[in-house]
């Protein structure tokens, strides 16, 4: 009893004291476990992720594989779909939008996949599984035994998913019944049963009352007192979907639906639908459902189960940014357990390590398991089992091993299970691999990829595994350090200090959450690797919000914003190399669709590197995704000044993206103007014509080749094309109100709240609009933004703090800061933009781009030099008056190192990577240095030399 008081004693000084072992800006630490995956920590290593949950008698990582994707090589590209181009574009013209939107959507929007034969097969299917109503007994009879289905509890805001069956797709039977009253007999009543996805039969007592398809459609049945019965009555449902979430989703109403009451009352007076719902599956294997593009995919989850012991005290849950390293800790009955989780890049793998503080205390089983249907575990050896699984309907295949290594204790195998018995330690190896070889090639070897890294793993401990993972992840980690000042929240909990971060001073977590950008870039993008997707690399979903793949409006561009500013240029490769192809596709498509030359990438692509348009013409027709991707190539070049990347790799792929343009602009007969159409304002105001933000984006392709060919002394005659073409592009208006006109037409909504304010691409990441060179726009672009207002989505928040610094309003700034660390989950349970326990950024649900583009707008306020200078402090808030930050970057291959104190700049070391001029600027004050390479230069906050 004494030993259980004092080790209560120590938990509650711990949970006091709150002091972490490293400094608590470069840790995220909790007093619980996991209970969500938006609480789970990230680890990973650009090919393998991992969500760690932490538990403590059951512990749980689910973990992802960066080339696991549905889908497969193929085009996606429709053929001839240019004839219908000047149409589309005459209809726009004309005012038509809706007869244009039309048109393009039956005729110019891309392939799908499995489009060709899926309406036979889906007939098919569909009258087999309908077919089961002319059986005997039929499960839609008041009478059919159902006592061995199972039970669910509906209804399931998110679909059937959160019940357990994550991507199940088909038919499924429901069947349960109410209670009707003596009061009620005569009278006609109605069944709400809310949404349904996506398409229901239901019957009552053995008869068909009604049918609808599409989530949009309330299931709001009015049955004939003549088809009632007093007292019980059977309610059978077969519910059909063939794609994404299914069954029965309700709706956000108060009160609730899930209700019979007589018509003409109000459904509070009536009988709740609270009997339990029984399920069948009745078949979960429709056709393949035709898709533009292809989702990342989850690939298995490890568990870890541990023998019951007393309760746990002192528990610890922790992320260590400087080492890439998680961490629990807790004590039971006397022993001290402690487990580390990393993604190890040099030995391509996820490792676990357990240890006790006495010795024969690791007893536990593991096992892995999978999301994909018809998954396997098998044995491989006395320390290694083997997790296989197919993509549903896709081309890929993966396995994954997971091995164990102990000291001293007992290792055995049993139905799919290691169990470790009484060992001093335990580390287990995690691997996995696909078939994917290249977005055109399935011709690779699962096993092989899984198998080679445990072959020189079984002969490593795992401290040496350790010490090479933290060596070659702080290569990365190391080049940028900041210091933002400190507060006494810093010893909160990481969600605590989320909680008290708008009500409360506490600078430090703006840097904390600067240097988990870079964490997660670092995980999440690494050379040879696939591009951080919508979420970087961890997915749990089958079915993913917007299928986690790559969104070029914005949310692609969004996740590299912090990569070369923050030091992280490495990182950026996987993106860049993706352009590669991107081009490669979009040519095609760019004949198939425009009939131009050059290269076209649309506003999604995918694993396969799709790049037509996709989903709905009326913002699926988006031509500007490879002019944006194309200024990653610019910014790499601008801040490395690597020559040989722009002469063989950048500039090829950005004149060839130009060509495109050249080809496809044409002259409005109103204005004579040159115009982009038809288009869209990502993803807002449907189809159109000569939408402001694809002029700001070509004109800085344009100018941005030009620049390139002069550099490289190469293509004058292009050259001069782009400087003619580049004059006659509509400009940027100033409207009615004073604000920046987000089209031709004069037609913006003051009221407008949408969460895109693509307009102001210009000012950022765009150099269109520029106080410099023209403040007029600047100001309207600023009427804009105030007019769209702060409130926003995770990534459309961080997108406003760049904006806020690009305008020099710091302050402003810090507030988007604050709304975008607001907590995404309100005690009531109200989602709605802003971070998740973990940091993770909300949109919601996640999305990793706002982590990216808040690191990156809080290093806005710190430096800019998208101009011919470099701007120290330009948009400091007052909440940051005194900090450091060393290692941020600046275009022209610099390296900073700034100092300020009282809200004022007191030192800069910069150190010149390329030799070229440097133009420094601190408010009024201005400097120009000639620089050599490889020199550091030391100037006071006057930017006098010293």
């Amino acid at each position: 009893m004494r030993l259980h008081l004092s080790l209560l004693i120590s938990c509650l000084t711990l949970s006091t004291q709150a002091q972490p072992p490293v400094p608590p800006s470069l840790v995220l630490w909790y007093k619980q476990p996991a209970n969500q995956w938006v609480e789970a920590l990230p680890i990973g290593n650009g090919r393998l992720g991992g969500m760690v949950f932490g538990g403590i008698l059951e512990d749980h990582i689910q973990f992802n594989e960066a080339t696991l994707w549905t889908g497969g090589p193929r085009e996606y590209q429709r053929e001839g779909a240019a004839q219908f181009l000047p149409q589309i574009r005459q209809l726009l013209a004309d005012g038509k939008q809706a007869e244009a939107e039309k048109l393009a959507q039956e005729q110019f929007m891309g392939k799908q996949s499995h489009e060709s034969d899926y309406t036979q097969k889906k007939d098919a299917w569909f009258a087999s599984v309908r077919d089961v109503i002319n059986k005997k007994p039929s499960p839609a009879s008041a009478e059919f035994d159902d006592q061995a289905w199972k039970t669910m509890s509906v209804p399931t805001a998110d679909g059937w998913e959160k019940s357990g069956l994550e991507g199940l797709d088909g038919a499924v039977w429901f069947r349960t019944s109410f209670e009707l009253p003596a009061a009620w007999a005569g009278k006609d009543v109605i069944l709400d049963m809310g949404r349904i996805r996506d398409q229901d039969f239901t019957y009552l007592n053995g008869e068909l009352i009604g049918t609808a398809e599409g989530i949009a459609k309330n299931r709001r049945y009015t049955i004939p007192a003549a088809k009632l019965r007093v007292g019980k009555n059977q309610l059978a449902i077969q519910v059909i979907n063939l794609f994404d979430k299914g069954g029965f989703i309700g709706v956000k109403t108060n009160p609730p639906t899930f209700v019979v009451y007589p018509v003409g009352q109000q459904p509070t007076d009536g009988v709740p639908l609270t009997n339990p719902f029984k399920y069948w599956i009745q078949d979960d294997a429709p056709p393949a459902v035709p898709r533009y593009q292809a989702d990342y995919q989850p690939f298995g989850d490890l568990w870890l189960r541990f023998k019951e012991h007393g309760l746990a005290m002192n528990y610890r849950f922790e992320l260590d940014l400087t080492k890439a390293l998680s961490r629990v800790s807790y004590t039971a009955d006397g022993v001290r357990f402690t487990r580390e989780y990393l993604a190890s890049s040099p030995d391509q793998a996820i490792a676990v390590h357990l240890t006790a503080s006495k010795p024969g205390q690791i007893s536990f089983e593991t096992t892995l398991t999978s999301l994909h249907k018809g998954s396997s575990v098998r044995r491989i050896d006395n320390q290694t089992i083997a997790l296989s699984v197919q993509v549903r309907n896709g081309a890929l295949k993966g396995e994954s091993l997971l091995h164990i290594q102990t000291q001293k204790g007992q290792i055995s195998v049993s139905d799919g299970k290691l169990i470790v018995s009484g060992a001093d330690e335990a580390t287990l190896y995690l691997t996995a691999g696909t078939n994917f070889k290249n977005y055109k090639d399935v011709s690779g070897d699962p096993a092989m990829i899984s198998q080679r890294p445990l072959q020189a793993l079984r002969t490593k401990r795992f401290e040496t595994v350790k010490a090479a993972h933290i060596r070659e992840y702080q290569a990365y980690f190391n080049t940028l350090t900041i210091d933002l000042g400190g507060s006494p929240n810093e010893g909160l909990p990481s969600d605590e200090r989320l909680q008290q971060f708008e009500k409360s001073y506490d600078p430090s977590l703006a840097a904390l959450y600067l240097q988990y950008g870079r964490y997660l870039l670092i995980s999440s993008s690494r050379p040879g690797n696939q591009p951080a997707n919508l979420q970087g690399i961890w997915n749990d979903l089958l079915t993913p919000p917007w299928g986690s793949k790559y969104t070029t409006n914005i949310n692609l561009e969004m996740n590299y914003w912090p990569a070369e500013m923050l030091n992280l240029s490495a990182c950026h490769e996987p993106l860049l190399a993706a352009i590669e192809e991107m081009a490669e596709s979009g040519r095609k498509t760019a004949k198939a669709h425009y009939n131009t030359r050059g290269w076209v990438l649309h506003h999604n692509t995918d694993l396969w590197r799709g790049t037509a348009p996709i989903n709905a013409s009326n913002h699926g027709i988006w031509v500007s995704g490879g002019a944006w991707v194309s200024h990653h190539l610019w910014e790499h070049y601008r801040y490395t000044q690597d020559r040989t990347f722009l002469q063989k790799r950048g500039y090829p792929l950005m004149k060839d993206a130009a060509r495109f343009f050249v080809d496809f602009l044409i002259k409005d007969p109103k204005t004579g103007w040159l115009i982009s159409t038809p288009s869209n304002s990502p993803e807002h105001g449907g189809l159109v014509a000569g939408p402001t933000m694809d002029h700001q984006i070509i004109r800085d392709l344009f100018k941005n080749c030009i620049a390139a060919s002069e550099i490289l002394g190469t293509d004058a005659a292009f050259r001069d094309t782009l400087k003619t073409m580049y004059t006659q592009i509509a400009p940027n208006q100033i409207g009615k109100r004073g604000q920046l006109q987000e089209w031709l037409q004069d037609v913006d909504d003051p009221k407008d709240t949408h969460r895109h304010v693509s307009h102001l691409w210009g000012v950022h990441p765009g150099t269109d609009i520029t106080w410099d060179s023209t403040p007029d726009l600047m100001k309207a672009a600023r009427q804009s933004l105030l007019e769209r207002g702060d409130e926003g989505t995770g990534w459309s928040l961080a997108w406003k703090i760049n904006f806020w610094a690009r305008f020099h309003d710091g302050n402003h700034a810090y507030n988007m800061l604050k709304l975008l660390f607001r907590p995404a989950i309100s005690p009531e349970g109200i989602t709605g933009g802003g971070s998740y326990p973990n940091l993770f950024d909300a949109h919601p649900p996640f999305q990793i781009d706002g982590n990216f583009g808040g690191a990156s707008g809080i290093a806005e306020m710190l430096v800019q030099s998208q101009g011919k200078t470099i701007d120290l402090l330009p948009a400091l808030p007052s909440s940051l008056p005194t900090g450091y930050i060393n290692g941020i970057c600046a275009q022209g291959g610099f390296v900073l190192n700034i100092r300020w104190q009282n809200g004022h700049l007191s030192g800069i070391d910069i150190t010149s990577k390329a030799g070229q001029p440097c133009i420094l600027r601190y408010g009024d004050k201005q400097v120009s240095l000639t620089t050599e390479s490889g020199k550091t230069y030391k100037l006071n906050g006057e930017l006098k030399v010293i």
